[in-house]
């Protein structure tokens, strides 16, 4: 008699606790963000009440320690929420991921000083937080920054300017990086937890961008701007490593952002293709429309698998190359599918799609830009062949 062997445990199967955090982000994002969106859209405008709302329900610092604030849970939960979130809503999404990112910045390298003081205002989303690295001439080029770091008898004093900071309306704090000394180049860099209201620290110009514009992004300018010792994380020298390893790990959770704007984008696409009639028949059964539904169905399923791969390796403590080369690959594959499906789902609209009554054409004006920040695609293509060749050699 043949036996069968048993099942194996379906190694994404969600636990108890991991579907209570979708369902929580779910709810709140059909409830609270799909109602506003469009209008917050059109005025470029950010909620600070709807962050906050987020913290109520403890979505701002589901990843961390709850001896400092947080739920204690695992990274792969929170890309859980975040693909909720931004299934709903881009810019939202975006600005929760970056609030977590300037967490883990903290989290990595702070003294427990640091930790006791700085996270639990973050986790409890009364502190919003932001991640001051791009500069006019350091994007992709991260070592390449020029904001400098002057010593002082008690700290630092910062000047320059960073560029295109997500969260810089409205946060409270801000790891911000500076060279200490330019010569040193990459070595010189070092980070810092900079509070809102430092002297000779403000907001300047906000961008008006093309898409995920109920998140605010605007240049900080740092004039003499004084900051302690003791907001210094790390050592000197240490801070390229402390950004490079935080944003290794803010790309799960952008490709997770992805993964939900193109689930969206699918839904509303074959949501239309079912109701539109064209030669006498829904427009979802002629061929080249069905078409492009099946890719869009093959590219979101995809997405949703790398990421939670990353998040996976994250969680059970892979080296740090793997988790690096595992995000750069989820979160290039992610933003382009998003998009992809994004795109495409405009063209299943025809017309329709091309107005800004309908949310197709917003999706994709979203899209673009995970395709650059966090790094861009062709640097996350680098990342991966890197990873590639350092694995054939070893």
């Amino acid at each position: 008699m043949t036996t069968v062997a048993p099942a194996r445990p379906d190694p994404f199967a969600l636990t108890e606790e991991e579907r209570a955090v979708r369902d929580t982000a779910r709810g709140f994002a059909q409830r609270e963000l799909v109602p506003t969106v469009a209008q917050r859209d059109e005025d470029e405008r950010y909620d600070r009440a709807l962050f906050d709302r987020m913290g109520e329900l403890g979505l701002t610092a589901i990843p961390y320690p709850e001896q400092y604030g947080g739920a204690g849970m695992s990274y792969f939960a929170w890309v859980l929420a975040i693909e909720e979130i931004a299934a709903a809503d881009m810019g939202m999404a975006v600005s929760l991921s970056v609030h977590v990112l300037s967490q883990l910045c903290i989290h990595l390298a702070g003294t427990e000083e640091q930790k006791a003081r700085l996270l639990p205002p973050m986790a409890a989303g009364t502190h919003l937080g932001a991640f001051a690295l791009s500069e006019p001439g350091a994007g992709s080029d991260a070592a390449a920054l020029s904001l400098r770091a002057d010593p002082t008898d008690d700290g630092y004093a910062l000047t320059g300017t960073k560029v295109w900071i997500t969260n810089a309306g409205d946060a409270e704090r801000f790891i911000v990086f500076a060279t200490v000394d330019r010569k040193r180049g990459r070595d010189g860099i070092t980070a810092f937890a900079v509070a809102r209201d430092t002297p000779g620290f403000t907001v300047g110009t906000h961008e008006r961008k093309m898409g995920i514009r109920d998140s605010s992004s605007a240049e900080l300018i740092f004039d003499g701007a004084r900051v302690s010792s003791a907001d210094r994380l790390g050592t000197e020298g240490e801070g390229l490593r402390i950004a490079l390893e935080s944003l290794a790990s803010g790309r799960i959770s952008i490709a997770s952002a992805c993964t939900g704007l193109a689930r969206a984008a699918l839904e509303h696409a074959a949501s239309y293709a079912a109701q539109r009639t064209q030669f006498g028949k829904p427009i979802a059964e002629q061929q080249m429309v069905a078409a492009i539904l099946a890719d869009a169905v093959v590219a979101v399923e995809a997405s949703r698998l790398l990421t939670w791969r990353a998040a996976r390796l994250r969680d059970a403590g892979a080296p740090a190359r793997a988790i690096a080369a595992a995000s750069s690959a989820a979160k290039m594959f992610a933003s382009d599918a998003a998009m992809r499906v994004a795109t495409d789902a405009v063209q299943v609209y025809g017309g329709a799609g091309y107005s800004r009554d309908n949310p197709v054409e917003r999706f994709m004006r979203d899209a673009k830009g995970a395709q650059i920040y966090e790094g861009t695609n062709q640097v996350q293509r680098l990342i991966i062949a890197q990873h590639l060749i350092e694995e054939i050699r070893r």
